[in-house]
Order: C-alpha cells, then structure tokens, then sequence
C-alpha cells in the first residue's frame, strides 16, 4: 500500500512537472510572437512621430530586448525553478555584462543622446574629441569623420560626449579674419578704404553683420591692420582667400606698400685710433 502511494504521488508530481514545462513552453511561443508585434508596434510609432530611424530601430529592439528578458524569466518560474536563486543568478550575470561592457554602454548611452538632442548632422564640420571633420555617419556606438585629407576617423561615442563638441555648420555663417602689414609710409585710411571697397565687390562678403578694418598693432616694419568679414559657411574658404588675393592686387595697383621684415645697417667711415690692429 505505501509502494502505490508513492507511486501515485510520483506520477502526480511528474504530471505537474510535465503540465508546467507545457505552460511554459507555451508562454513562450506565444510570449515571443506578442513582443515581435508590441516592438514593432513601438517602432511603428516612433517612425510616425519622425524619430531618427537609428534611435527608432535601438528603442524598438530595446523594448523587445526586455519582454524576452521578462518573458525568458516567466517561463523559468512556470517550469518550478526556484524564484530565490534565479533573482541571484540574474542579478550576478547583470553586475558581470555591466562591468565587462562598461565602455560600450557608455558609448551606447552618448550615442542615444547624440541621437536625439542633434548637437550635430550628417555633413556638419565639427571638432569632437579633438578630431577636425566632416560627419558622415552617426551610430549607436561611433561617428564616422572624414578629415580634410580624405582619410576616415572612426570616434567612439563616449569620447565624444566626454569632451567639447564644436560644430562649424550649425549656424550657417562664420567670421574670418585676415591680417596685413601696410608700410608707415603709406596712408592708413586710405588703405582701410580700398579694403571697404572690396568688400562691397565680394557678395559672398555678407553685408549684416557687416564687415570691418582696424588698426590692431605698430609692428617692427609695418603697421598692422586686422580685416574681419562674415560669410555663408559653404563660401567661406573661397571668400576668405580671394579676399586676401584681392587685398594684395588692389594695394600693388594703388602702389600701398605690404612691407616684410628686414633691418637697417648704418656704417661709420673715421680713421681708427693709433695702435688700433688692422681687422681680419
């Protein structure tokens, strides 16, 4: 009689083993399908709301990420897994992915931020961690630059959100500034004139904010005026550059001096004191 009861109770507890594998198998198939419609769902909304397409697809696997997670957990606790050892099995295996991805998480969240607050686009001139380019790609986890030399800088993230973000394109116009040395002999008004007139020759040279000439120092050999003009941020190499080369012509056509640095040397001529010797 003790043998049947214990066969009885036996067969009763593999029957709720075998009931709870089959609820848990099936919490997981259906689990599965209703996160892929739920995250696609999200995704769908987010593309509504004209939310970046990388930031959208991130979010969309972020939020299937964690109800296979909660679902994976679900099924373990259905199936007769302890709850008390699970949590601290979860709890370990998190604090060791967390340290051991510590730098990428870390450019994963400045990439997300990156992402959603714009401190720069596809195609802006920037200066991030350090690095002079044009962007040309922005992901989750890098931004690719291309240099002014045509090689491609691969920045992590987190470098970038760690350091100043200077961005050359963002307001779309830029000041330049030019320096020239006219002679002491020359007229400095009428230089600061003819550098006026070419401004208003140049209409890539924008009018508001205006541009201007000053005297900024009394050099060794020349007096050194400053030229500060403001143009579209596309014209400003070809603006800045023609406007020095114009500088230069104008002043050789209306003979203004650009001097460059040299010295005086005065010699004495006199009969050298007696005893004096004769030198090499």
């Amino acid at each position: 009689m003790h043998d049947l009861l214990a066969d009885l109770h036996l067969s009763e507890s593999s029957l709720r083993f075998a009931l709870n594998l089959l609820f848990a198998l099936l919490i997981l198939v259906v689990g599965f399908w209703v996160a892929a419609r739920v995250a696609n769902v999200v995704q769908r909304a987010l593309q509504r709301a004209s939310v970046d397409p990388t930031l959208s697809g991130f979010l969309r696997n972020l939020v299937y990420g964690v109800l296979i997670a909660l679902l994976v957990v679900t099924a373990l606790i259905q199936a007769g897994v302890p709850q008390a050892p699970l949590a601290a099995a979860l709890g370990a295996s998190g604090l060791a992915i967390g340290l051991a991805l510590q730098g990428s998480l870390s450019n994963l969240a400045w990439g997300v931020l990156l992402i959603i607050f714009r401190p720069f686009r596809v195609g802006d001139l920037v200066t991030v961690g350090g690095i002079d380019g044009t962007v040309e790609g922005i992901s989750l986890m890098y931004t690719r630059l291309l240099l002014a030399d045509n090689r491609e800088a691969v920045v992590p993230n987190g470098k970038i959100g760690a350091d100043a973000i200077i961005n050359f394109n963002q307001r779309g116009m830029r000041r330049f500034e030019l320096k020239v040395g006219i002679g002491y002999k020359d007229d400095i008004g009428r230089a600061m004139a003819e550098i006026r007139q070419l401004f208003e020759a140049d209409a890539r040279i924008l009018k508001d904010p205006a541009p201007g000439v000053w005297t900024v120092n009394l050099g060794d050999s020349s007096v050194d005026l400053v030229v500060r003009a403001w143009s579209r941020t596309d014209d400003l190499w070809a603006a800045q550059t023609d406007l020095l080369r114009a500088i230069k012509e104008r002043f050789d056509e209306q003979g203004i001096s650009i001097p460059f640095p040299q010295r005086e040397l005065t010699v004495v001529q006199g009969t050298l004191p007696a005893g004096t010797p004769p030198q090499a």
